[in-house]
């Protein structure tokens, strides 16, 4: 019995042309994916109308009720039924589809809605009187008058029933809340001067407010510091640094985080083009690029960036939910971002973030606690001179019983420590952590971390210095690839020769390797070429190398550096303090783990219930 193959009609297919409807519903299974999706083009319509207060209440996770309500122009009687039009915007005129300002632009979002569920629309613009429309499943009813304030309330209920297919890849209500919620989230920090509320009316009523935040005041960067601060937290708005770089026509604005303040995941990476929130595979390699120098491969830096650019210079046309960009010339905004985030971690030199002190104040917990009966007074520079000269014999009795242990050294008056950040040590405990006094607290400094981090850096910039030296191969290495990744290849042979590593066409869909760094010793060139090859397909950087001799620099650090368990002299331990406070990121290790841990005066007093 012959087998008939299913892709093979027995009697030629039909042309027909769909009716509006179906062409709306198609439509909006690429807009509307999800309940966010539909809370996302509703919450751009309200910025791009001019909104400085957004209101979104959900209920059910979006299932049953999206209401966003804006004080913005809002729309006219007349202005409704073409709204809920397909391609009918008032964002542009169509001429030139690469000068786009606002979020939206396609005119899909509310057919698309209103082809999947009960949509309805009340707004009021001014001069005019305030006017509602509804639509279900395509269906549009007629515009009648309505109550309300200048601005627009848009409501959806019932999202997918008319496709209840849909409905069958939806998540559970606390997901599909939590997608709502980041996306509020993203767009609130794309518009700090906006006032946004989130609240959860499940179940009728007022509801509970799952996010709110006012509108922020001042320039751009302190009303995006305080928004920051609101949206991912206190902590990183402590710690994060500011970031304002220029190259050409493109700006890169926002905040970075110290690297040791990194995450698990990639969870607090926020990018932004033209204050639209993008995931961009371009922008996130570049973003490991920068930080590939600080952390482990576990963890991941927290960062919110803004590249701002002529509206020309980006394509925001290339997918239906708008989350993806296209540059004219990605290598330099990739340039701009890795040269941008190093030369702020570069200025912030030592500095370590104060999640490590409140986590090191967090494990330093007394076993009970009594209500304070006094407090002394503070003894003076001189009494404090009087009493550890009267205890330094007894402390150094004990040194040889104990691996804690203080140098037998002169005090330090407090005008030594004045202008050091680090202080002046006073002793080594355990034979690996120095124990130094800061002009108001102190710092315990991990010896051997610290070390590691100075080595690397002296050694990097000799490498810097004096290049790479590369070792010739007695006999060069042929590697076969396909014509594509050895024009890739080629094309990048001029940066790859300055890191050590020298190609030569071979022709034939092959490249002969000459030279390969010297330090990386004897290597797997084909592998290699082939890591190098996928690096230039996904970002179009071939860092591979250089990060393979920093990871090698990386190891002769480690090995080259103070050994947990050597004791050092005083001059020894303020030599390293003061070549940590001059040399940049020695507030990390290679690893990214934090070298060194300060606690505030106050801080260690309020340990003692000395408040």
């Amino acid at each position: 019995m012959p087998e008939i193959t299913p892709h093979i009609s027995q009697s030629p297919p039909v042309i027909r042309q769909l009716d509006d409807a179906a062409i709306n519903r198609i439509a909006a299974g690429e807009v509307v994916e999800r309940p966010a999706s539909a809370v996302k083009e509703l919450v751009e319509n309200a910025i791009d109308a001019g909104a400085r207060r957004i209101r979104i209440d959900v209920a059910d996770g979006g299932k049953t009720l999206i209401r966003v309500t804006d004080d913005g122009c809002g729309m006219s009687p007349e202005d409704l039924p073409l709204a809920l039009s397909r391609h009918a915007t008032s964002k542009i005129d169509g001429s030139d589809l690469l000068n786009i300002h606002t979020f939206g632009f396609r005119g899909e979002a509310l057919p698309s809605l209103g082809a999947v569920g009960r949509l309805g629309i009340t707004s009021r613009a001014e001069g005019h009187a305030a006017a509602m429309i509804e639509v279900s499943g395509s269906q549009v009813g007629a515009v009648k008058p309505a109550a309300g304030a200048q601005g627009t309330r848009v409501e959806l209920r019932d999202i997918f029933y008319a496709t209840p297919a849909r409905l069958k890849f939806m998540r559970s209500d606390r997901a599909e809340m939590q997608a709502i919620s980041d996306v509020v989230k993203r767009l609130a920090m794309a518009e700090p001067y906006v006032a946004f509320t989130l609240s959860d009316v499940s179940g009728g009523g007022e509801g509970r407010v799952k996010f709110r935040t006012e509108a922020e005041s001042g320039d751009m960067f302190s009303a995006l510091h305080g928004r920051l601060g609101q949206v991912m937290g206190r902590d990183f708005a402590d710690n994060a640094l500011a970031i304002d770089a220029t190259r050409e026509e493109i700006r890169l604005t926002g905040y970075a985080a110290l690297p040791t303040y990194s995450r698990g995941s990639a969870v607090a990476q926020f990018f932004f083009v033209n204050d639209r929130p993008v995931r961009d595979k371009l922008l996130i390699g570049a973003l490991r690029g920068a930080y590939s120098d600080f952390l482990s491969r576990d963890r991941h830096p927290a960062v919110a960036l803004f590249v701002t650019c002529a509206p020309t210079l980006v394509d925001v046309n290339v997918h239906p939910a708008k989350s993806e960009v296209r540059f004219r010339d990605p290598a330099m905004v990739r340039g701009l971002i890795v040269s941008a985030l190093k030369h702020a971690l570069a200025e912030a030199g030592h500095r370590a973030s104060s999640t490590v002190a409140d986590a090191a104040l967090g494990a330093m917990r007394p076993e009970f606690s009594e209500p304070r009966v006094y407090q002394m007074d503070r003894p003076g520079s001189g009494a404090r001179h009087a009493a550890y000269q009267a205890q330094a014999p007894g402390f150094a009795d004990m040194a040889s019983d104990y691996s804690a242990r203080v140098e037998a050294t002169p005090v330090v008056d407090e005008l030594d420590v004045e202008g050091l950040p680090l202080g002046a040590a006073r002793g080594q405990v355990h034979e690996n952590y120095i124990v130094a006094q800061t002009q108001n607290g102190m710092v315990i400094v991990d010896q051997h971390a610290a070390h590691e981090r100075l080595v690397y850096e002296r050694l990097k910039r000799q490498m810097s210095e004096n290049g790479v030296r590369a070792q010739a191969l007695l006999i060069p290495e042929i590697v076969s690839m396909s014509e594509g990744d050895c024009a890739l290849l080629l094309e990048a042979a001029g940066d790859l020769a300055q890191l050590g590593l020298t190609l030569e066409p071979f022709g034939g869909g092959a490249v002969a390797v000459r030279e390969t760094p010297a330090i990386l010793g004897e290597v797997n060139a084909e592998a290699m070429l082939r890591d190098i090859v996928d690096e230039l397909t996904d970002g179009g950087t071939t860092s591979t190398v250089k990060d393979k001799l920093e990871a090698v620099l990386s190891r002769v650090a480690c090995h080259g550096s103070i050994r947990s368990g050597r004791r050092m002299r005083a001059e020894e331990m303020n030599a390293l303090l003061r070549e940590m406070e001059a040399t940049p990121h020695s507030g990390q290790c290679n690893h990214g783990r934090p070298t060194y841990i300060e606690l505030k005066l106050s801080d260690i007093e309020r340990l003692f219930g000395r408040t």
